[in-house]
């Protein structure tokens, strides 16, 4: 399962809810939408296939486009890491580098390696100028990167650039070959911190693994024995080479403005790994058409109804509440409602299959097909997850609410109505306002402590099950603000599911 958190803007729905269908001819008739054409996009990432496909038209402009979108599907590459890795000497962006593509399994691409590739005159000629001036010309920095991008590891595995670009120019130039990055991480520390951590470096000349003598000392002896200090790390060095990539790297962020995510580097290096980890792993949204088809799950009063109300009211979902259409229907006298209204009778509960028959009418309406919906009070277990799941209606949003047992027991058991009005009141949230109405006010049997425990067990004995068969089911703690949950369940809408790497 995944945690997700961050409040998203006011419009990130706008436009989510695919479009009403539209007829050819000049009368512009509605067309039903089945709802299995906007599931078959979302699952098989149709409208994200075809952008990618089209960009790639547009960067390498090939005389003969149909072999070339062939060639491109057949690569099945749009999802292999495309990473660039920034930040100052000293920030730790080549250990932060290595152990991405170590987990990713991924190719690490660094000045020094493409310099030191065999059987490449481009190599061969740009280590001439690395051995005599150092620096590696940006013309000829950005043909060996191109020239290392069209081998069938990067395109198969894709890559991750250590400290490349540079510059600006070098930057400007990849771009316009049409090498772009999915996600930059830009490493940040203040400058008294990385002179002093720089002093510190040294390195294994068998492995370029780096080390460092206070913050990762390797504990064998051997590889202690063979370590070397780098050249260029004192401090006077260290501060030219500052001065130099802070003024080049305000130029570079610039061209990277969605896909940029800065990290601290000034705490320790594994939180910093995963916090670039956790970034790179994530989907930036898309523009593709989008509708929600929300389930929200949760033991009683954990808050569902209301979250559920709140997406209902900002983005015009359908709000499907499980127990309030099974009463609707028997209250309409349909079809359905004749075979639910024996079980409600005897306060049996309502068996699956006729549950299960009501929901899909419900959901096949066109409102639900065309705003969306969200789902609470159903699925409760396992079997009935399956059930949902085998239908043209499976979620692509779940929510899990949180909440201690001692705070659900708060919520529900001081619940109270008033008869004469049918008002609501809550004797610590919502009280009466005066003790006339407090006197009158009724308990419904359901709110009972005893009820209460009965009902929290038999969601706690389904819980795990249903978990594990949402994988991707996001954990919300329901125990706060109920605005901020809904900040959170906006976010986990709106944004892209992380994609889970081995």
């Amino acid at each position: 399962m995944t945690s997700r958190s961050g409040a998203p803007s006011d419009r990130g729905l706008q436009g989510m809810a695919v479009p009403r269908g539209r007829s050819m001819d000049a009368t512009g008739a509605s067309r039903r939408i089945p709802p299995e054409m906007p599931r078959y996009g979302e699952v098989n990432h149709v409208f994200e296939m075809m952008q990618n496909m089209l960009e790639q038209l547009l960067i390498h402009r090939p005389e003969e486009p149909i072999p070339f979108m062939i060639d491109h599907l057949q690569q099945n590459n749009d999802n292999v890491p495309k990473i660039v890795v920034l930040g100052p000497p000293a920030a730790g962006k080549t250990t932060i580098a290595m152990w991405l593509c170590k987990h990713l399994n991924s190719n690490l691409l660094t000045k020094e390696n493409l310099i030191a590739r065999e059987f490449s005159s481009l190599a061969a000629g740009a280590g001439g100028h690395y051995q005599k001036t150092k620096p590696v010309p940006s013309a000829l920095l950005v043909k060996l990167i191109q020239e290392r991008l069209r081998e069938q590891d990067c395109v198969k595995r894709g890559w991750i650039l250590d400290g490349i670009p540079e510059t600006r120019e070098q930057a400007v130039t990849i771009q316009t070959l049409g090498v772009i990055p999915r996600h930059v991480v830009v490493l940040s520390a203040p400058d008294t911190v990385l002179i002093e951590r720089n002093l510190g470096k040294r390195i294994d000349p068998q492995t370029g693994e780096i080390y460092h003598t206070t913050f990762d000392w390797p504990p064998e002896s051997d590889i202690q024995n063979r370590l070397m200090v780098p050249t260029g790390i004192s401090e006077l060095e260290t501060a030219q080479k500052l001065l130099e990539y802070h003024r080049n790297i305000v130029r570079i962020l610039p061209l990277y403005p969605k896909i940029l995510k800065v990290i601290s580097a000034d705490q320790p290096c594994v939180d910093v790994f995963y916090q670039a980890l956790t970034y790179v792993q994530t989907n930036h949204r898309s523009n593709a058409p989008f509708t929600p088809r929300v389930l929200l799950c949760g033991p009683v009063g954990s808050g569902k109804s209301l979250q559920a109300a709140l997406l209902a009211q900002k983005y015009s979902l359908v709000n499907v509440c499980c127990g309030q259409l099974l009463k609707e229907a028997v209250a309409d006298k349909s079809s359905y409602g004749e075979g639910i209204q024996p079980f409600f009778e005897k306060e049996m509960a309502v068996p699956d299959n006729v549950v299960i028959s009501t929901l899909c009418q419900r959901l096949n309406q066109l409102d639900c097909i065309q705003k969306g919906w969200v789902l609470h009070g159903f699925p409760r277990d396992l079997d009935q997850a399956r059930m949902l799941n085998r239908t043209d209606h499976r979620p692509n949003r779940v929510f899990f609410l949180n909440v201690p047992l001692e705070s659900i027991i708060e919520r529900v058991t001081l619940r109270r109505t008033d008869p004469v009005t049918g008002e609501r009141y809550h004797l610590m949230y919502k009280p009466p306002p005066t003790m006339e109405i407090q006197a009158r006010l009724l308990q419904n049997p359901k709110d009972s402590e005893e009820q209460v425990r009965l009902q929290l067990d038999l969601f706690y004995r389904h819980c795990a099950e249903l978990g594990h068969f949402y994988e991707q089911a996001i954990m919300l703690n329901g125990d706060q603000d109920p605005y901020s949950v809904f900040e959170y369940v906006e976010s986990g809408i709106i944004n892209p599911l992380p994609r889970k790497v081995p």
